[in-house]
């Protein structure tokens, strides 16, 4: 089973800021309590041993996979793979603050590299090769995964076998929500 977690609280999501890829952003003390009730739940879900970690290298991922590992008694694996979306400059400021960007002539929203950063495309492509490498080489561990929220929804997407173009955005998981699903056959949709 694939228990998919996304990071507690942050500083930037009380604040409203666009978090992106910047690395240092910490948990608020009520992000810290959603990794630990996160955390709890996990131990509830029976997970059979072998249980694999995996957590994107970010801070606010880190801090709440750091959270989950003790209570869980498994190490973790940080990797970059798992980080969020890039948004280049858009990154640290207020999402309150932007404007919407016409969509050029002929292009899919989803293939728009915003503010300079990383196309859905390109996350959609590089959880794919992250479950190549690290998810179907073991498919009977269950496997958490701590990430980002607009990572978790591609990701959703590529295990239903969408494309990076039919990613559902009206479902945006909580912080320190988890969602348990099997890993399903593959192959999945290429890009």
């Amino acid at each position: 089973m694939l228990f998919l977690v996304r990071h507690g609280e942050s500083t930037w999501n009380v604040e409203g800021r666009l978090q992106g890829q910047t690395m240092g952003v910490p948990l608020t003390v009520r992000g810290r309590r959603q990794a630990r009730e996160a955390a709890d739940l996990l131990v509830r879900a029976g997970m059979r041993r072998p249980v694999r970690l995996f957590s994107s290298d970010q801070a606010r991922a880190a801090e709440t996979a750091a959270i989950i590992a003790a209570r869980v008694a498994v190490p973790v694996a940080f990797t970059p793979e798992l980080r969020e979306q890039s948004l280049g400059s858009l990154e640290g400021r207020l999402a309150r603050g932007l404007s919407a960007q016409p969509i050029p002539e002929g292009a899919h929203v989803s293939e728009i590299a915003w503010g300079g950063g990383e196309t859905i495309e390109q996350v959609w492509v590089r959880i794919a090769s992250f479950t190549q490498t690290h998810l179907l080489p073991c498919p009977d561990d269950d496997v958490i995964l701590v990430t980002h929220g607009t990572l978790l929804q591609v990701f959703l997407s590529y295990l239903e076998g969408r494309s990076h173009r039919d990613v559902d955005w009206d479902v945006l998981p909580r912080n320190g929500q988890v969602i348990i699903r099997a890993l399903p056959a593959f192959p999945v949709p290429r890009p």
